[in-house]
């Protein structure tokens, strides 16, 4: 940074005076007073270069030592608030990048409302030889939902998605009736996941997966009815196919919250061979060979 100086020369005092008189009028603007003094000087020395033996009074020196302090101030500020910036923006890029995580891991609740299959209760009490409103048919089951994913770059990753349901596919409507069959459901599925992670706490996706669906119906005898029923322990496996999407609100950098994740779940179940295994033979059939459901998840999920 230029240093301001004085040359030494003879002076006409008047006009150093006024002069100055406009440098103290300006003082507090340093850039300006720098711009006059270099004129103020230029000026002197061409005027009275042939002068000898003119020393610059106490005053000016003064005055021009606190300029030079100002604007060196000024100019530390100007450098310190550019480092500050540099320092914000390096930090924000590193910070935008080590949020993303390269692994998943969720857990947590799952309910599944599942389609009946065209089956009803009419029909039910008619396959099973019971008087009208016997049965009903049972379909919100409650179960749990885990996934492990690895994200690829910041949009794109891979899902691996486990599931179990849990519930009572018929349900009693006549007083009396008990120890109906239970059902539990497992499901592996993975495929592909695409985040959205423009903001910083929301991060919404949508995925499509595709795997297995076990169904199992437990064996048991069911009782309270005008004759008694006896099932057969009965398993099926069926392909399903998931399309869907949820919203993870971050909570800190390891941990998020799973608002809702919902899904279109859809099976190959047939259950005139998952019934017709479980009640004997000719009891269910014509029924769809395909289950459309849907699935609620909310939960943790853990970063790293």
């Amino acid at each position: 940074m230029t240093r301001l100086s004085i040359p030494t020369g003879g002076a006409d005092y008047k006009k150093v005076l006024q002069t100055f008189t406009i440098i103290y009028a300006r003082k507090y603007n340093p850039i300006v007073c720098k711009r006059v003094l270099i004129q103020f000087a230029h000026n002197i020395d061409v005027a009275f270069r042939n002068f000898k033996g003119f020393t610059p009074t106490i005053g000016m020196r003064h005055l021009i030592n606190a300029l030079n302090l100002r604007m060196e101030k000024v100019e530390m500020v100007r450098c310190f608030a550019a480092m500050i910036f540099l320092f914000v923006l390096t930090g924000s890029l590193a910070f935008a990048q080590d949020s993303i995580p390269k692994v998943q891991v969720f857990g947590g609740y799952s309910f599944m409302h599942t389609g009946t299959g065209g089956l009803s209760d009419s029909t039910l009490d008619v396959d099973l030889h019971q008087f009208p409103n016997t049965f009903g048919i049972g379909s919100n089951f409650n179960g749990w939902n885990a996934e492990a994913q690895y994200n690829i770059d910041r949009w794109i990753g891979i899902v691996a998605d486990f599931g179990g349901e849990y519930g009572t596919p018929f349900t009693a409507k006549a007083p009396g009736v008990s120890r109906l069959p239970t059902m539990t459901e497992y499901s592996f599925l993975a495929g592909p996941v695409v985040s959205y992670r423009a903001k910083a706490r929301l991060t919404p996706y949508v995925h499509a997966l595709f795997g297995w669906d076990r169904a199992s119906l437990g064996a048991t005898t069911i009782i309270g009815t005008a004759s008694p029923v006896t099932a057969l322990a009965s398993t099926y496996t069926s392909f399903a196919t998931v399309f869907g999407g949820g919203v993870d609100y971050k909570l800190s950098r390891r941990f998020a919250l799973r608002l809702a994740q919902v899904d279109y779940f859809r099976t190959t179940l047939d259950l005139n061979s998952l019934y017709g295994n479980a009640f004997g033979p000719g009891r269910f059939q014509g029924l769809p060979t395909h289950e459309n459901n849907i699935r609620i998840s909310t939960g943790i999920a853990i970063w790293f």
